[in-house]
């Protein structure tokens, strides 16, 4: 596919199919909730508090609200805040042919650019999130295929929020070409597997991917110059975005069911499948033996003293599930990190990589599970895919559970009416800066 072609489906009209149309609603409050609930986590404090401080705008036309804060930065400042915030709290949304995250980028930058648009309507801003999960797959897919390190997501979800940003402002297509030369020249490079072993606030670099994505936008337009992009305009690339437009990735992605790094799910699902199917706890249990895939097998192993560190565990998420039933916020942070029954629970997990089961990554998501009992009876899960993607999705009643669940600093009426926005979004009359200021004031705990 050419770039010409490429820019006709970013910037032109296009006929988003109803079912996409209805995934990116989904995913957009799926993402909104997350962002809710890392309102109060240490990291989206502190990106908060640097955007209004070192990322403001000197003038009103180029601010935007910090969501579930109500100060206000820049655009650039408030897509990186709150892209920052939700990386922080793992989960959000993803496509497993990526390796990463879209919806933590372009939902920031989304909310960021359409609070200066009163006229944008709801349906324009889920046809612009849409085309930018579009854009973002692809530039994911291609970046992994032309070079050999593990980028974090924020390397080209960027991409993706360029896109998004010169469709909502009405950019040409020269314009947005210097943007995703901008994005991707300046996109965050930064080696995922860094993070796994050593978890940080870091996390997945998609609030530096939110952040030069819509500087990306900004500068372009000020004729700050940029292109080519080689994973979009290189001959080598094009295979990867010839079905833009015919495959609608944004109906793959998956919703997560535990704010967990999604390398864990799936041995989470084989655990969680087999102590319900077989009426057990966690004083049944003598030892649990896990295969994975490699890059779970990676995951931390210790006891985790940060919310970072738990967020990217595969040992203590499973004593979570085992000892508590299921994994919530609340689990990953505070007093949850100082539970000695969790604590006691992880000295019976022992984890080892299957090469079956990395051969399948990261197109799937793979683990097996066998339980040894204290009587002497063993079960094993067989294989398990990692619920929430196409191939094992949520239904929409989890996910609003989730959301709930998610949103529990929030006053009910409040989340209830946000959760409600997700119908709304697909009214023809409705227009997105309705549904935007529920988002704006600060959670206040029920």
């Amino acid at each position: 596919m050419t770039y010409d072609e490429i820019a006709n489906f970013v910037l032109g009209p296009i006929d988003v199919p109803d079912s996409a149309l209805e995934m990116s609603a989904t995913l957009l409050l799926d993402t909104i909730g997350v962002a809710a609930g890392a309102a109060s986590m240490e990291a989206g404090r502190i990106a908060r508090d640097h955007a209004v401080r070192f990322q403001a705008a000197s003038d009103p036309s180029d601010a935007a609200t910090l969501l579930f804060d109500g100060r206000k930065a820049s655009i650039t400042g408030a897509a990186f805040a709150l892209a920052t915030q939700i990386d922080n709290l793992d989960g959000h949304d993803g496509y497993n042919p990526t390796k990463g995250h879209i919806g933590c980028a372009v939902v920031p930058a989304l909310c960021a650019f359409a609070e200066r648009m009163p006229e944008l309507s709801a349906r324009a801003a889920l046809e612009a999130l849409a085309m930018s999960y579009e854009v973002s797959a692809r530039a994911a897919i291609s970046l992994h295929a032309s070079v050999s390190d593990y980028h974090t997501s924020g390397a080209w979800n960027a991409l993706g929020v360029a896109a998004l940003g010169c469709r909502l402002r009405g950019d040409g297509p020269e314009v947005l070409r210097q943007a995703l030369g901008i994005a991707e020249y300046h996109g965050p490079r930064s080696q995922m597997m860094r993070e796994i072993a050593t978890p940080t606030m870091l996390h997945d670099g998609s609030g530096m991917g939110a952040l030069v994505g819509t500087m990306a936008v900004l500068m372009a337009e000020d004729g700050f110059k940029g292109a080519p992009a080689i994973t979009v305009e290189a001959e080598e690339a094009s295979a990867h975005w010839a079905d833009l437009g015919q495959l609608w990735t944004v109906e793959l992605n998956y919703i997560k069911p535990y704010p967990i790094c999604r390398w864990a799910h799936a041995a989470i699902d084989a655990l969680g499948g087999l102590l319900n199917a077989h009426q057990l706890g966690e004083g049944d249990i003598e030892r649990i033996d896990v295969r994975t895939f490699a890059e779970s097998a990676e995951l931390f192993a210790g006891l985790p003293e940060t919310t970072s560190q738990a967020q990217y565990s595969l040992g203590f998420a499973l004593a979570t599930r085992l000892v508590h039933g299921h994994i919530g916020p609340e689990h990953i942070s505070g007093d949850g990190l100082k539970d000695k029954a969790v604590a006691a629970a992880l000295k019976k997990i022992n984890v080892c990589e299957e090469p079956r089961h990395s051969q399948r990554f990261p197109i799937g998501r793979w683990s097996d599970v066998t339980l040894t009992l204290k009587d002497g009876r063993s079960f094993h899960s067989g294989d398990v895919h990692a619920r929430g993607g196409p191939e094992a999705p949520m239904e929409l009643a989890e996910v609003e559970a989730k959301f709930f669940n998610f949103c529990a600093a929030l006053p009910q009426a409040r989340s209830k009416a946000i959760w409600k926005a997700r119908a709304r979004l697909l009214e023809p009359e409705i227009k997105f800066t309705e549904i935007l200021s529920l988002l704006f004031d600060a959670p206040s705990v029920r």
